[in-house]
Protein backbone atom coordinates (compact mmCIF):
# COMPACT_ATOMS: atom_id res chain seq x y z
CA UNK A 1 0.00 0.00 0.00
CA UNK A 2 1.35 3.32 -1.17
CA UNK A 3 1.91 6.28 1.49
CA UNK A 4 -0.76 8.61 0.16
CA UNK A 5 1.40 11.69 1.46
CA UNK A 6 5.20 10.63 0.42
CA UNK A 7 3.80 7.88 -2.49
CA UNK A 8 6.56 5.23 -0.59
CA UNK A 9 5.32 1.82 -1.01
CA UNK A 10 6.46 0.68 2.83
CA UNK A 11 4.30 1.15 5.11
CA UNK A 12 3.41 -1.07 8.48
CA UNK A 13 -0.15 -1.79 10.22
CA UNK A 14 -0.76 0.07 13.20
CA UNK A 15 -4.30 -1.18 14.30
CA UNK A 16 -7.04 -3.63 12.12
CA UNK A 17 -10.56 -3.18 13.19
CA UNK A 18 -13.72 -5.73 11.19
CA UNK A 19 -15.92 -3.33 10.02
CA UNK A 20 -19.91 -3.51 8.17
CA UNK A 21 -20.51 -6.68 9.51
CA UNK A 22 -17.14 -8.58 8.91
CA UNK A 23 -17.52 -7.56 4.95
CA UNK A 24 -14.43 -5.79 5.63
CA UNK A 25 -11.27 -4.83 7.10
CA UNK A 26 -10.22 -0.74 7.91
CA UNK A 27 -6.85 -0.67 8.49
CA UNK A 28 -4.31 2.28 10.62
CA UNK A 29 -1.24 2.60 8.77
CA UNK A 30 1.92 4.19 9.34
CA UNK A 31 4.71 5.16 6.70
CA UNK A 32 8.18 4.06 6.85
CA UNK A 33 9.27 6.90 5.24
CA UNK A 34 7.48 9.62 6.22
CA UNK A 35 5.97 8.47 9.40
CA UNK A 36 2.64 9.66 8.56
CA UNK A 37 -0.79 7.86 9.53
CA UNK A 38 -3.07 6.26 6.88
CA UNK A 39 -6.24 4.39 6.67
CA UNK A 40 -7.01 1.70 4.46
CA UNK A 41 -10.19 -0.27 3.83
CA UNK A 42 -10.42 -3.86 2.57
CA UNK A 43 -13.80 -4.74 1.57
CA UNK A 44 -15.47 -8.45 0.45
CA UNK A 45 -16.11 -7.55 -3.63
CA UNK A 46 -19.89 -7.77 -4.38
CA UNK A 47 -22.07 -8.08 -7.74
CA UNK A 48 -21.86 -4.18 -8.67
CA UNK A 49 -25.96 -2.61 -7.26
CA UNK A 50 -27.55 -0.74 -9.94
CA UNK A 51 -29.34 2.51 -9.44
CA UNK A 52 -32.40 2.65 -11.76
CA UNK A 53 -32.65 6.74 -11.79
CA UNK A 54 -36.33 8.20 -12.53
CA UNK A 55 -35.98 8.38 -16.74
CA UNK A 56 -34.96 4.31 -16.54
CA UNK A 57 -31.31 4.70 -17.08
CA UNK A 58 -29.75 3.14 -15.07
CA UNK A 59 -25.81 3.55 -13.65
CA UNK A 60 -23.35 1.65 -10.96
CA UNK A 61 -24.35 2.32 -7.93
CA UNK A 62 -21.21 4.67 -6.01
CA UNK A 63 -21.22 5.18 -2.20
CA UNK A 64 -19.19 8.19 -2.80
CA UNK A 65 -22.12 9.79 -4.23
CA UNK A 66 -24.47 9.51 -1.39
CA UNK A 67 -21.80 10.27 0.92
CA UNK A 68 -20.96 13.58 -1.12
CA UNK A 69 -24.47 14.23 -0.95
CA UNK A 70 -24.56 13.64 2.82
CA UNK A 71 -21.59 15.44 3.46
CA UNK A 72 -22.82 18.44 1.41
CA UNK A 73 -26.05 18.23 3.72
CA UNK A 74 -23.70 18.31 7.21
CA UNK A 75 -21.85 21.11 5.96
CA UNK A 76 -20.92 23.56 9.22
CA UNK A 77 -22.90 21.44 11.39
CA UNK A 78 -20.22 20.59 13.66
CA UNK A 79 -20.51 16.85 12.45
CA UNK A 80 -17.06 14.38 12.34
CA UNK A 81 -16.69 13.06 8.97
CA UNK A 82 -16.31 9.55 10.29
CA UNK A 83 -19.62 9.99 11.74
CA UNK A 84 -21.00 10.96 7.98
CA UNK A 85 -19.40 7.81 6.70
CA UNK A 86 -20.43 5.62 9.27
CA UNK A 87 -24.34 6.93 8.31
CA UNK A 88 -23.38 6.13 4.38
CA UNK A 89 -22.27 2.66 5.43
CA UNK A 90 -25.38 2.18 7.12
CA UNK A 91 -27.26 3.45 4.47
CA UNK A 92 -25.56 1.03 1.52
CA UNK A 93 -25.80 -1.80 4.27
CA UNK A 94 -29.49 -1.08 4.23
CA UNK A 95 -29.84 -0.57 -0.15
CA UNK A 96 -27.90 -4.15 -0.10
CA UNK A 97 -30.14 -5.82 2.30
CA UNK A 98 -33.43 -4.99 -0.12
CA UNK A 99 -32.15 -4.90 -3.27
CA UNK A 100 -30.21 -7.60 -4.93
CA UNK A 101 -29.09 -6.10 -7.82
CA UNK A 102 -31.30 -3.04 -8.84
CA UNK A 103 -32.71 -0.25 -6.39
CA UNK A 104 -34.34 2.68 -7.62
CA UNK A 105 -32.66 6.01 -7.15
CA UNK A 106 -35.75 7.15 -5.00
CA UNK A 107 -35.44 4.31 -2.29
CA UNK A 108 -32.04 5.86 -2.09
CA UNK A 109 -32.68 8.99 -1.53
CA UNK A 110 -35.48 8.19 1.24
CA UNK A 111 -33.16 6.32 3.00
CA UNK A 112 -31.29 9.01 3.12
CA UNK A 113 -33.77 11.13 4.70
CA UNK A 114 -34.41 8.03 6.84
CA UNK A 115 -31.04 8.15 7.80
CA UNK A 116 -30.53 12.13 8.28
CA UNK A 117 -34.07 12.18 10.33
CA UNK A 118 -32.29 11.54 13.37
CA UNK A 119 -28.66 11.83 13.17
CA UNK A 120 -29.34 15.50 12.16
CA UNK A 121 -32.52 17.54 11.59
CA UNK A 122 -30.92 20.50 9.70
CA UNK A 123 -28.93 17.76 7.24
CA UNK A 124 -32.28 16.89 6.41
CA UNK A 125 -33.61 19.48 5.90
CA UNK A 126 -31.17 20.46 3.31
CA UNK A 127 -30.76 17.13 1.65
CA UNK A 128 -34.43 17.21 1.62
CA UNK A 129 -34.93 20.44 -0.32
CA UNK A 130 -32.50 18.87 -2.73
CA UNK A 131 -33.87 15.51 -3.00
CA UNK A 132 -37.68 16.80 -3.13
CA UNK A 133 -36.88 19.96 -5.37
CA UNK A 134 -38.78 22.52 -3.25
CA UNK A 135 -39.19 24.88 -4.85
CA UNK A 136 -40.77 27.74 -2.43
CA UNK A 137 -41.42 27.76 1.50
CA UNK A 138 -44.20 25.23 1.69
CA UNK A 139 -42.18 22.45 0.74
CA UNK A 140 -39.81 23.54 3.19
CA UNK A 141 -42.72 23.89 5.85
CA UNK A 142 -44.04 20.06 4.99
CA UNK A 143 -40.93 19.01 5.52
CA UNK A 144 -40.49 20.88 9.03
CA UNK A 145 -44.22 19.25 10.10
CA UNK A 146 -43.11 15.91 9.34
CA UNK A 147 -40.00 16.24 12.03
CA UNK A 148 -41.94 17.66 14.49
CA UNK A 149 -44.55 14.74 14.39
Amino acid sequence: MRCPYCRQADSRVIDSRSIEDDRGIKRRRECSNCGRRFTTYEMVEQLPLMVVKHNGTKQVFERNKLLNGLIRSCEKRGISLESIMTLAQEIEKNIRREYDLEVPSSAIGEMALNGLKDFDQVAYIRFASVYRKFSDINGFKSELEILNK
